[in-house]
């Protein structure tokens, strides 16, 4: 059965088409009353006909808004009334068609329609990588870099909540990867060979890690960057739910010759646990743990039970978020190798000529 919602724009001279699939199996008269009672109070304008299985639904509307705000009640109220599932195919959107393809689901749709800006950015590509170095403990001398997504020109928004819309939208595999490339056309451009490139990845938007990193693959290519130098991350906020997923994408990676580390050890789901199942090449210790560990025994405990562990499987420690000499100090003094943070430096649009902070 399918659900059509044929709208008009009241200001356009052009008819917009915009249709709704429904995958579920839902009686017309069923289909009937959650459409009326949707936007009944929202639209006055409403002709409703049926053609064959299908049903359709006509009304004018004022503004892109408006259309969002009924769309939003109509799948509401599908969502409380039905078992169905709501697809969008829409021609209303000129901008940025492509990301409209026919079976768009409906709240991804929604996502996109109504913040046109993140959609901009993301199809335009409107961002850089930046650079934060990873200093040797031993020598500070810098060791490597983690590139971090970051607006280009006079474009300005928050990587964060570009993530988020991506995720909401649909599109979180196309921007990830797009993040990946940036990351690797940008550290063959500022970088030399030999020092290390940490780049971020979501494993939730590699689902076939031979099929979806094929772009990456393509990029280390055609950019010459030795593959020896890279170490791809998990990222920061990502949930290990599938820790045999996870380890097929780690395997896919180590088949091209290319390192893999854990983030955010000892946060959330980043434990020690899952450190030995997945023994990376690399470990980041969380910002939570190193703040202040250089007064803080419970944390001084669990560092040295986490570089037991990593000298036991040949695991290369790094620690995040320093921000003071004290806790670099510390992390030197217990065995933790490399670091990053602001205390040696913030994250930059090139590569540092020299260390911010003074020796330890």
């Amino acid at each position: 059965m399918q659900l059509g919602v044929e709208t008009m724009e009241s200001c356009s001279k052009c008819t917009k088409e915009f249709y709704i699939l429904d995958q579920g199996i839902i009686e017309i008269q069923s289909i009937n009353q959650v459409i009326m009672t949707s936007i009944k109070e929202l639209l006055t304008n409403i002709d409703i006909s049926y053609h064959g299985q299908d049903f359709h639904v006509r009304f004018q509307y004022e503004s892109i808004e408006q259309l969002i705000s009924v769309l939003k009640e109509i799948d509401h109220s599908f969502n409380q009334d039905t078992k169905g599932k709501l697809y969008c195919i829409t021609k209303h959107i000129q901008a940025n068609a492509e990301h409209f393809s026919p079976n768009t689901p409906f709240l991804e749709f929604y996502h996109r329609a109504s913040n046109r800006e993140y959609l901009t950015i993301i199809n335009e590509q409107l961002f850089t990588s930046f650079l934060q170095p990873v200093v040797s403990l031993k020598n500070l001398n810098v060791y490597g870099y983690e590139f971090l997504l970051r607006p280009s020109g006079d474009i300005s928004f928050n990587p964060g909540e570009l993530f988020s819309f991506s995720r909401k939208a649909g599109l979180q595999s196309l921007l990830d990867s797009q993040a990946r490339v940036s990351s690797i056309k940008t550290s063959a451009q500022l970088v030399e060979n030999g020092f290390k490139r940490f780049i971020n990845f979501l494993p939730s938007s590699i689902y076939d890690p031979n099929h979806c990193l094929r772009s990456t693959f393509a990029a280390v290519e055609k950019y010459g960057v030795d593959a020896n130098d890279l170490i791809f991350e998990v990222v920061e906020t990502e949930r290990i739910d599938d820790i045999n997923h996870l380890k097929n994408i780690f395997d896919v990676y180590k088949k091209h010759g290319i390192k893999v580390a854990l983030d955010d050890l000892g946060s959330g789901f980043a434990t020690m646990e899952v450190l030995k199942q997945l023994q990376p090449n690399y470990a980041k210790l969380d910002r939570s743990i190193i703040d202040y560990c250089d007064q803080n025994k419970e944390k001084q405990e669990t560092i040295a039970k986490i570089v037991q562990i990593a000298n036991e499987y040949n695991i290369i420690l790094l620690a995040e978020g320093v921000e003071r000499k004290e806790e670099a100090e510390f992390c030197k003094t217990i065995g933790i190798p490399l670091a990053q943070g602001y205390y040696f430096a913030p994250p930059s649009s090139k590569p540092i000529s020299s260390l911010t902070s003074s020796a330890l």
